[in-house]
């Protein structure tokens, strides 16, 4: 909030009082006064006396109130008196500034700008116009990250992803529902998606060992315009979904990554039924239980090496062998052919979705 609105709100205000009043900012310097010549002052030790109180603070023949929470300040009034008179003043004061720099904050606050982008709340003619306003870089390169904790924790979601990045000018931190926090950060020109996987994964790792609360996040694509921030985050909302239903396993899943997953994602569920249906048969894929389905996972992590799955499952060859002959007998496609396994693959990934969803077949 800029120095001179403040001014201009107390030059408007000192004709209703016979008191000094002003400002100070988180320095303890006077920003703004109804006398000009005190502008510029140093008030020494107010911050750390409000920190202990709830209230106020006299001190030096002047009444002191936060604006806002005392603990999270960025600006002090102060009202000439040590009186009731003045702590009523400096009350009103402390509610009026509090009001319009909340008013001051949705208008021009970037942090507010970038969410009304990823959300869609403003007209694409708009964002341009805004970013003058504000003297916003509109061409830096940034990324979504969708941040979701999965588990509560004593402080707060947007206070626990803030205190991490502080840095106001290039990581934008947005509170998007109780439990989702959107980063939106400032990336360098060609950075790989290893290296945002590799940070995703650093949040979740300090989340963990510093706040004792567990996420999950998902990363979109990176954007060099402004405008194409909305992408990064419903690519990063998708990331998140699909890394639920198909990586259940992993906290951190980037759009660029998901493979086919993302393509099963985006079909129609009467499609994906039908191709079920297609697949196996008369329900066949209902017969195969619990050991028969760990050894086809196993066999599709091996690149359907029977040797190296026969030896990581500890059985002898010939009983993967024959099992793998029952799960040809019962569905008709031989796991030992590439385009049978892919099918295979590709089906199960197609019942694994509809499950989430659920969707009854």
């Amino acid at each position: 909030m800029p120095n001179r609105l403040f001014q201009r709100v107390i030059h408007q205000m000192k004709d209703a009082t016979d008191r000094v009043i002003g400002v100070i900012d988180e320095n303890g310097a006077v920003i703004a006064c109804s006398e000009l010549a005190r502008i510029g002052e140093i008030r020494e030790g107010v911050r750390e006396e409000l920190s202990y109180s709830s209230d106020n603070v006299v001190s030096g023949g002047f009444t002191y109130r936060p604006i806002g929470t005392a603990s999270k300040a960025e600006y002090i009034v102060f009202v000439e008196g040590e009186d009731k008179m003045a702590d009523k003043t400096a009350m009103l004061l402390s509610i009026s500034f509090a009001n319009i720099k909340s008013l001051y904050d949705e208008k021009y606050d970037k942090s507010s700008f970038i969410k009304n982008i990823i959300l869609d709340n403003i007209l694409p003619s708009d964002i341009y116009i805004k970013s003058k306003e504000l003297h916003f870089n509109t061409e830096e390169v940034r990324v979504a990250f969708l941040i979701r904790f999965n588990s509560k924790s004593e402080m707060l979601p947007y206070d626990i992803v803030l205190s991490m990045f502080p840095d106001k000018t290039k990581d934008y931190v947005i509170n998007i529902g109780e439990r989702d926090i959107v980063l939106v950060k400032e990336i360098k020109p060609g950075t790989d998606i290893r290296e945002l996987e590799k940070a995703a994964k650093t949040i979740c790792d300090t989340l963990q060992t510093e706040f004792f609360t567990k996420a999950s996040i998902g990363i979109g694509t990176p954007v060099d315009n402004i405008k194409d921030l909305a992408r990064s985050y419903k690519e990063a909302q998708v990331a998140l979904e699909v890394g639920k239903v198909f990586d259940t396993e992993k906290v951190v899943n980037s759009y660029d990554n998901l493979g086919i997953g993302r393509l099963i994602y985006q079909l129609p569920t009467t499609l994906c039924e039908m191709f079920l249906h297609e697949v196996f048969k008369d329900g066949s894929i209902e017969f195969l239980d619990r050991e028969t389905l760990m050894t086809i996972q196993c066999f599709f992590e091996n690149n359907l090496n029977v040797s190296e799955t026969s030896r990581k499952l500890f059985v002898h060859r010939n009983t993967l062998v024959y099992r793998l002959e029952k799960i040809k007998k019962l569905t008709g496609l031989d796991l030992r052919e590439f385009d049978h396994a892919i099918t295979f693959k590709v089906a199960l990934m197609v019942k694994r979705y509809l499950t989430s969803k659920p969707v009854k077949f």
